[in-house]
């Protein structure tokens, strides 16, 4: 699951990932991110940490954390700002600092795959 606000970003992930064989579903809805999540229950989140509309992606992290439902949901939160150690301490399970290679995004979805 993709959660994204520079559209462009969002398209060439996806289409990254598609092509890396993943099923791939984006929210476009920003105001009903637990929901979605719930309802689409994806094994791993991008995130981004400002995904726009005033929308907060350590707050949304922190959310989707604190449902039971969503516990084992892994997340890698992505930034232009090496913000790391306070998406890993909200409970993130990897982060990625942008620019990235897509060869670090494949390895880090790998990796938490096979956790």
């Amino acid at each position: 699951m993709l959660l994204e606000d520079d559209p462009t970003m969002l398209e060439l992930l996806k289409t990254l990932l598609q092509i890396e064989g993943y099923k791939v579903k984006t929210i476009s809805n920003t105001d009903h991110i637990i929901t979605e999540v719930q309802e689409y229950m994806p094994e791993i989140i991008l995130m981004d940490v400002h995904l726009g509309n005033g929308q907060d992606g350590g707050k949304v992290l922190t959310a989707i954390k604190a449902e039971e439902s969503l516990a084992d949901v892994k997340i890698i939160m992505t930034s232009g700002s090496d913000l790391r150690k306070e998406c890993i301490s909200n409970g993130a399970n990897d982060f990625l600092f942008k620019p990235y290679m897509p060869d670090e995004l494949i390895g880090k979805i790998e990796n938490l795959i096979v956790e």
